[in-house]
């Protein structure tokens, strides 16, 4: 698409306060969908993330129960977390944080700038998932393996399963900056959203995960 043809669109583009078209969120089911935005019942891409992410949340709070249920066992070892745990959780923070800046640089219209901090945020995600590779690498070195004691079964079943939504939160990356690179996305508009979406959910995710097995 020429500039010119961009610089035109977005003289036409509809402008709201934040710039670009408005978020919508997962937590706004109709009522009130958040400043000026679509709710998720008007939004069968949006509310289909929501649905799946919902089944995603039942599926590690059942875990996370039967975790805590596990722990009060008399032959529970507690397990101390790998140093490479927390900058994997600065990396996949900072790709969040990358990610609403790729957002705000795409709604402005400013697409070589969108592009790089999309670029970021899959760089830092690959490079969390290349840090929990690390971190089991780690535990195996000391020979604590998935069956060595259940806390040790809990942190490879929950991390492994983190990491498995995560690879696929990284292909969606793929296809959303090839997107960016064809020009297939409007600049404008909020074209990350859905992917913001699940990203964010992830990292928060991850950060619920770390507490749940060395925090708590």
């Amino acid at each position: 698409m020429p500039a010119e043809a961009l610089e035109d669109r977005a003289k036409e583009t509809p402008t709201h306060s934040g710039g670009g078209r408005p978020e919508s969120r997962c937590g706004a089911p109709g009522g009130d969908p958040g400043p000026g935005g679509t709710g998720i019942l008007g939004d069968p891409a949006l509310f289909g993330v929501c649905a799946f992410l919902g089944t995603v949340t039942m599926l590690f709070v059942g875990m996370t129960s039967a975790y805590m249920v596990r722990r009060a066992s008399a032959d529970w070892r507690p397990l101390a977390p790998p140093a490479i745990l927390w900058l994997n959780t600065g990396a996949l923070l900072a790709s969040s944080a990358a990610l609403e800046v790729a957002r705000r640089r795409f709604r402005g219209w400013d697409l070589p700038a969108a592009r790089t901090w999309v670029a970021v945020t899959g760089l830092l995600g690959a490079l969390f998932v290349a840090g929990q590779y690390g971190a089991w690498r780690a535990l195996a070195a000391q020979g604590i393996f998935l069956a060595s004691n259940p806390h040790s079964s809990f942190f490879y079943v929950l991390t492994g399963l983190h990491g498995l939504h995560l690879l696929g939160g990284l292909a969606w990356f793929a296809a959303v900056a090839s997107r960016l690179r064809r020009m297939t996305l409007t600049p404008g508009e909020d074209g990350l959203r859905l992917f913001a979406v699940y990203w964010h959910f992830l990292a928060g995710l991850w950060v619920y995960l770390l507490l749940v097995l060395f925090v708590l």
